[in-house]
This record gives structure tokens, C-alpha cells and sequence, in this order.
């Protein structure tokens, strides 16, 4: 099973998308996620000290991808990355993709290159369960890599601007071919938010959360929602919506 996650910044894909592994792995699924947001936050909400970026790997991606200046090999090797620079916890593995570090930095374009082909190859080669929290944006998925996700989930919170967001992540993910796209509403304040939200996306929406101090008290912690101790109504709901995706596999 494949999995990416997007949506607006701010919506709460990172908890969600952490949530979500810590869940599975708990069922015995063997997860691998990653963090492919420039926050590179993705480590809190599962629990572990996050891994070197791979885009920090310099010498490994000189040495992988670039063949002469600026000549890159398109296919570098990468089988053993996720084994060598992730970071693992009870059956989840966690990749981090990093970003652009320095302002006029330029084209990363070897970085870029090797991180596109740890993507292709953890969708096309490997069979863990795959859990990718995104950026904003799909487009640097490209059609062969997202033919292969199995499910698209974006992520919105009540607003105008996240739902225009929705519905572009939407089309755009079902035209390079993501397989089944749908939407989580997420910080639910009210049946009349939820509604808001069901008619004005294009999608249908499989799961609301609701807004929850549980989730600003795990933040303030800086721990898993899973790990809070207190009542969490948020939890219970990401704990359905897993239970949703299972069933979506299944047919």
C-alpha cells in the first residue's frame, strides 16, 4: 500500500501522516515514511530523532549521480539508502528527503536527481507500506512514480484557501494518475464547518477530525499525539480513517 499526503501548509498533514504510521506498524504492517516537506518535522509525530536529509549526503551523490559537470546519471544507485540513513522505530523506518538550505543556492540539480530515484524506487521496488508526507504540490511526483500510489489523501482544514488548495492537489493528482483521491478534513470545529467542507470540494471526504487541545498539547510536548496521555477525539477519528484505508486496499 502506497500512501502520499498533502494539502496547504498548516493543515496537520504531518500529524496525520505520523498518526497513520505508528497505527499501521502497531498492526504489524512494516511502514516506511517519509518526509519529503521542507519542515522536516515528520519525526516528532512518530517519535524519533530525525536521520541525516538525504540531500545533506554530498559526497554519496556526487559520487552516485553526477557523471561528468552537469551530467547527471538519471538512475543512480539507491537500494541501500533506506537501510543506511533512516531512522527506525517498532517496524517504521523513516526517510527524510531535506531541501534547499541557503537562499541563491541555485539548481540542486544532482540532489534533486538522487532524490527522485529513492522515491521511484521505494514506490516501484520495495513493499513495505509506504506513507510520503508532501509538500504542497504533486507535480514533483511525475506520472510513473504516482501511477503507482495506491491512495492520495489531501488534507484541509475549514477555509477558503485550503480548500481552493484541496481541489487543485485533487485534479492535478487524478490527471498524473494517482489511483483514489480523497479528502481528510482536519480541525473540524463544528458540523457546520464539516459540512462547509463537503460541498465545497470536488472530492469526497473520508474522514473529519476534529479540532483537538490534544493535538496542541502533544505539539507543546513536542511528542506523537499517540503517545499523549490525555482523552484525544482526534485520535479516535485517525485511528477510523486507518481502518479506511485498510478497507480501500482491500477491494
Amino acid at each position: 500500500m502506497k500512501i502520499v499526503i498533502s494539502g496547504k501548509g498548516g493543515v496537520g498533514k504531518t500529524t496525520i501522516s505520523g498518526t497513520l504510521a505508528r497505527l499501521f506498524a502497531e498492526r504489524g504492517y512494516s511502514v516506511i515514511a517519509v518526509d519529503a516537506d521542507p519542515s522536516m518535522n515528520l519525526h516528532s509525530a512518530i517519535g524519533v530523532e530525525n536521520p541525516t536529509p538525504i540531500s545533506q549526503l554530498k559526497e554519496l551523490i556526487n559520487e552516485r549521480a553526477v557523471i561528468a559537470p552537469g551530467m547527471y546519471n538519471l538512475n543512480p544507485r539507491v537500494d541501500d539508502i533506506p537501510e543506511r540513513f533512516s531512522a527506525v522505530r517498532d517496524g517504521i523506518r523513516l526517510l527524510v528527503m531535506g531541501t534547499v538550505e541557503e537562499a541563491g543556492q541555485g539548481c540542486l540539480c544532482p540532489e534533486n536527481t538522487f532524490l527522485k530515484a529513492i522515491l521511484r524506487h521505494l514506490v516501484l521496488k520495495r513493499r513495505e507500506l509506504l506513507i510520503l508526507d508532501t509538500e504542497a504540490g504533486v507535480e514533483h511526483l511525475g506520472r510513473s512514480v504516482a501511477e503507482n500510489f495506491d491512495l492520495m489523501l489531501v488534507v484541509v482544514e475549514p477555509g477558503a484557501k485550503a480548500i481552493t488548495m484541496a481541489n487543485r492537489l485533487a485534479k492535478l493528482s487524478r490527471e498524473i494518475g494517482v489511483r483514489q483521491v480523497y479528502a481528510v478534513a482536519n480541525k473540524v470545529a463544528s458540523e457546520e464547518q464539516k459540512d462547509f467542507i463537503k460541498q465545497e470540494l470536488d472530492i469526497e471526504v473520508l474522514e473529519a477530525i476534529p479540532y483537538d487541545k490534544a493535538v496542541v498539547e502533544a505539539d507543546i510536548k513536542n511528542i506523537p499525539l499517540i503517545d499523549i496521555k490525555t482523552e484525544s477525539p482526534a485520535l479516535k477519528k485517525i485511528v477510523q480513517l486507518s481502518e479506511k484505508i485498510e478497507e480501500l486496499a482491500g477491494r
